[in-house]
């Protein structure tokens, strides 16, 4: 009756990213009691904890610093008058913490004579906090996982051992010993997530999120070849300017606007009804149909062009002409396309909550006369940005579809026993001949259409931006509230990544078109990578700059600036020998040269090419007050250099 068989909980994987680093991991924590009923403590009428009490309250004192020893001498000396069996000395002590403990008089003598019982719980963390953390999810003891926690949930948790308890006054269990089946610990998890990748997607995303003041968002990278996902960032408004990853709207099923035009093109071009360089009649931006009036997002005068510049200018009208002069009489034929490329069912990517697509169909109890044309420019239609991701990655990839995944290996005490191979969904999504196409239309977006802004000397961009009415419950479409996306790949002669970008914009924003919101958070992604992967992207066919050394100015701590360079692998003249403060501008050929910074007292040195640390470190060294204006390197400062400065002086300068 004063027995009882308890769980024990098995130690729980840890999921891993791509390059290694802890994604989720659990910490282990200790509870330490103490049986002072134990005999080897109590033998010889308590010698043994008499003689160690001194210095093991000592050494408690020291490890955790909340307690004078002889406030431990006294707590001790009263449990073990009382000869409590489970008396509670610490709770929640790390790893280290418990180290030392075990090192102390007295305890290193074992249980049996010391008393100590140690009680491991552990605690589930994500060491970089909000970087993915829906994905991830957090398994959490009274609330439902949510992510790759729960997806995998039956793998990372492990078997459960089991251990017999006795339980004493106060209902307290106390292990029993010899009684004990030792647990399984759970698999680790080494997903395709690439922590750098994923910290630019993740900042470029909130940054805009922010400045458009925005309800929410999300951003998926793919890699083009495989299908892996290389980030996936969810961000909503919680709070007054404050964004978390409450919910995964990656897989989440929404009217996907102008960027499902791809899919509309890639019907009437392998259907072959039309081919780019055929007219279509815009009507200045308004058409009619079946009682319904077809808006472009901006009035212009545009009536005849190609079809090509129809998709560039994301024509809503030219699209919806497309679909019903072509597939009026036959709506499945083009529903046929949609399905071929999956966007009706689940994308398959391994996490659990995905929301079912919708693509009507004639036998619909919704379809009306006007499904058809709104479907062609991407309403009436529910598709996750994941789902939209996979079409134009498809395109990239030179028509192949990849199934998306997480998930890489799955290990056992470091042994690969699973590994998950990239998935063919589609060997081909159409013809050469329509590829060819659709790639001229969505590298023709950036340099001639809708998305003109994004274009780079560095490097080609392909894609598409979108512009979405979204409804406001009761209140329908009165608000305003537009949903701006933009989908695309790059390098678009060897396309490496392929990336979404999806933003719910707050009521009567001022800036909401895709090219103008989701479109920079592409650019800025794009080129962070391509910074990171320049060497592996071919820029044969960009467009590079002609030289121009006017950026190119640095300046700094002297060792600092070496060494940057020599891990860079950057050949640089040195001429600032063992002076401590250094410029750095290019010399012959563009090779860096080094040169002497001087600095001298009570004169006004010169901080311009610094980083605000440097420039801060140098001008408060010099007793100057600064206010500092703007981020990246000094471009002005108020005082100009070799003026007599006096202590307290005030300098402002400008970062840019």
């Amino acid at each position: 009756m004063h027995t009882r068989i308890i769980n024990l909980e098995a130690e729980r994987g840890t999921i891993y990213s791509a390059d290694g680093s802890m994604l989720s991991t659990s910490i282990p924590f200790f509870n330490i009691y103490i049986d002072f009923g134990a005999e080897g403590l109590r033998e010889k009428n308590g010698k043994r904890f008499r003689d160690n009490i001194d210095s093991l309250s000592i050494g408690l004192a020291a490890i955790f610093r909340d307690q004078t020893a002889a406030e431990y001498k006294k707590q001790l000396q009263y449990g073990f008058r009382k000869k409590d069996r489970y008396f509670q000395l610490k709770k929640n002590i790390d790893f280290n913490q418990y180290k030392q403990l075990r090192e102390l008089p007295l305890v290193r003598q074992g249980r049996n004579k010391s008393g100590f019982i140690a009680e491991v719980k552990s605690k589930r963390l994500n060491p970089f906090g909000l970087l993915a953390n829906r994905t991830i999810g957090l398994a959490r003891e009274n609330a439902q996982n949510v992510g790759l926690e729960r997806t995998y949930d039956s793998l990372l948790k492990g078997e459960s051992g089991k251990k017999l308890v006795r339980f004493i006054a106060g209902g307290v269990a106390v292990p029993v010993e010899g009684y004990e089946v030792e647990p399984e610990n759970g698999n680790d998890l080494v997903t395709t997530l690439d922590v750098n990748i994923q910290d630019i997607a993740e900042n470029a995303l909130l940054k805009m999120m922010i400045e458009n003041e925005a309800e929410h968002g999300t951003c998926l990278v793919m890699e083009t070849a495989t299908g892996k996902i290389r980030a996936i960032a969810n961000l909503g408004k919680r709070g007054e300017g404050e964004y978390w990853e409450d919910l995964n709207y990656a897989i989440r099923a929404s009217e996907p606007g102008s960027t499902f035009k791809l899919a509309t093109m890639l019907a009437v071009l392998e259907d072959q009804k039309v081919h780019i360089g055929n007219h279509v009649n815009l009507e200045n931006g308004v058409w009619k149909v079946n009682g319904r009036t077809v808006f472009d997002s901006e009035r212009h005068n545009r009536t005849d062009v190609t079809v090509q510049q129809a998709f560039e200018l994301s024509s809503n009208v030219g699209m919806a002409k497309l679909a019903m002069n072509y597939y009026s009489r036959n709506p499945m034929q083009y529903i046929e396309h949609l399905r071929k490329l999956h966007l009706h069912e689940f994308s398959g990517i391994d996490l659990v909550g995905e929301t079912r697509p919708v693509i009507k169909t004639p036998k619909s109890k919704t379809w009306s006369a006007t499904s058809l044309p709104w479907m062609s420019f991407g309403y009436e239609v529910l598709v996750s940005p994941l789902q939209t991701l996979m079409v134009y990655n498809a395109v990239a990839n030179n028509g192949r579809m990849m199934k998306p995944y997480l998930v890489e290996e799955v290990r056992e005490n470091g042994l690969v026993v699973k590994k998950n191979d990239p998935v063919v969904l589609e060997e081909k999504i159409c013809s050469e001949a329509t590829l060819r196409q659709l790639k001229t239309c969505l590298e023709g977006v950036v340099t001639n259409g809708t998305a003109k802004s994004l274009q780079t000397p560095y490097y080609k961009i392909a894609g598409k931006t979108g512009t979405a009415l979204v409804a406001n419950g009761n209140r329908g479409y009165a608000d305003h509230i537009y949903q701006s996306s933009f989908a695309g790949y790059f390098p678009a002669e060897n396309p490496k990544y392929s990336i979404i970008v999806v933003i719910k914009n707050k009521p009567h924003a001022v800036k909401y078109y895709g090219g103008a919101v989701a479109g920079p958070v592409f650019r800025e992604i794009a080129d962070k990578l391509f910074a990171l992967h320049g060497s592996q992207v071919p820029v044969s066919t960009a467009v590079l700059p002609g030289k121009d050394s006017s950026a190119f100015y640095y300046a700094g701590e002297s060792h600092e600036v070496r060494r940057v360079l020599e891990k860079l692998k950057v050949p640089f003249v040195d001429s600032a020998r063992e002076m401590e403060w250094t410029s750095v501008y290019a010399g012959q050929d563009y090779k860096p040269v080094l040169q002497k910074r001087m600095v001298v007292k009570q004169h006004m040195p010169s901080v311009k090419g610094m980083g605000l640390k440097d420039a801060l470190y140098l001008l408060e060294s010099l007793n100057l007050k600064v206010v500092a204006k703007g981020k990246g390197k000094v471009v002005e400062q108020s005082v100009e250099p070799g003026a007599l400065i006096t202590k307290g002086n005030t300098v402002t300068i400008e970062l840019n």
